[in-house]
């Protein structure tokens, strides 16, 4: 399993969990805000906070046909160059915001969604880029943000086997080898029955880099689970509060909200912990009140074990219980009193 490095932070098995907040248009037309958002996702315990570059014209067109009107979900009744016209962050925020951003000491990327878009995330600087769910059939733009040779995290959601496959390899042909993942449902709000978050364990086992989990479904409960199946990033959008309205409000995670999960996320990984067998360090003082073979009733030297003075109980001062077979039939070297454990230096024979 690879892992990939963004700002000197290991992403994948063996490592924390990656934990970016999603401002998207969370802002509400404020770049105050947009700045108090990043102040605050540090505090509630964020690794990241991502932004999205682009315009209504870079994404899509002004038209008002059938073709271009949101017709059901959370957007239902708005027209796409509409929606994208209220939620986009302003590209003259962006440099604004990065500066905040390394100011208080928390990664900051964005996504783009198209090549004008990611020519100007390279002239500020930015390290390392996000890839939507409903871009990762562009193979095009793909191959153009991993020629510029920086770490890609990309979601898949609505993606089918072949279409992630396609995606990957298009990354890879650029010689960028620098990718994970993100196990994610394009529903807002996602539903918890419909998130399938075994998904997580089979992309990793399909594909062998570091997979994530970008949610929209509400509560921490998804990020909770995908942490234990094994994802190294987790995504949520982030608000300062659910009442400044917005096209992305009704699903984002209030600060509160937000720091409860990363403390969720990190109890996880403490239970999660790592393949072990054996006596565990918790459980050292009880080992002693494992099963092992006692006299029951006084023995007598020579006299022959059986079923009636020995026997496996509690404590395990004695031998192994897999032995008493081998015991049973064998002589007493020596007087044994009751409540005594059996050893092997007690037992006529034994190993000769």
């Amino acid at each position: 399993m690879s892992v990939i490095e963004i700002n000197g932070r290991k992403i994948g098995d063996g490592y924390p969990a990656y934990i970016i907040a999603e401002m998207s248009g969370n802002h509400a037309g404020s770049i105050e805000r947009a700045k108090e958002i990043i102040r605050v996702a540090k505090e509630a315990g964020a690794d990241c906070v991502k932004i999205q570059t682009y315009t209504p014209d870079t994404i899509t067109i002004d038209c008002n046909n059938e073709y271009f009107h949101i017709e059901d979900g959370t957007w239902e009744g708005e027209n796409l160059y509409s929606l994208y016209g209220k939620a986009f962050t302003p590209w003259e925020w962006h440099k604004e915001l990065k500066e905040e951003a390394d100011r208080i000491g928390i990664d900051f990327f964005s996504t783009p969604f198209d090549n004008t878009s990611v020519d100007f995330l390279e002239e500020l600087g930015f390290s390392f880029y996000k890839i939507a769910s409903f871009e990762m059939i562009d193979l095009p733009l793909l191959q153009y943000v991993a020629s510029k040779g920086k770490p890609i995290i990309m979601s898949t959601g609505m993606g089918k086997l072949e279409e992630i496959e396609e995606a990957i390899e298009a990354i890879y042909k650029t010689g960028n080898r620098q990718l994970a993942i993100m196990k994610c449902s394009s529903a807002y709000p996602a539903k918890i029955e419909e998130m399938n978050l075994a998904t997580i364990a089979d992309m990793k086992q399909k594909f062998h880099i570091p997979v994530g989990l970008s949610d929209h479904s509400m509560g921490s409960l998804s990020a909770e689970v995908g942490t234990a199946l094994g994802a190294s990033i987790i995504e949520k959008h982030f608000c300062i509060s659910r009442e400044i309205e917005n096209p992305d409000s009704s699903f984002s995670m209030t600060p509160e909200e937000f720091k409860d999960m990363v403390n969720a996320v990190r109890t996880v990984e403490k239970a999660k912990g790592i393949v072990q067998y054996g006596v565990e360090k918790q459980e050292e003082t009880n080992i002693k009140f494992r099963r092992s073979l006692f006299v029951v009733e006084d023995v007598k030297a020579g006299e022959v074990f059986t079923e009636k003075n020995v026997r496996s109980i509690r404590p395990g001062y004695g031998m192994k219980p897999k032995f008493l077979p081998d015991v049973l039939g064998k002589c007493a070297t020596v007087d044994i009193k009751r409540g005594e454990p059996l050893k092997e230096d007690m037992i006529r024979g034994w190993h000769e």
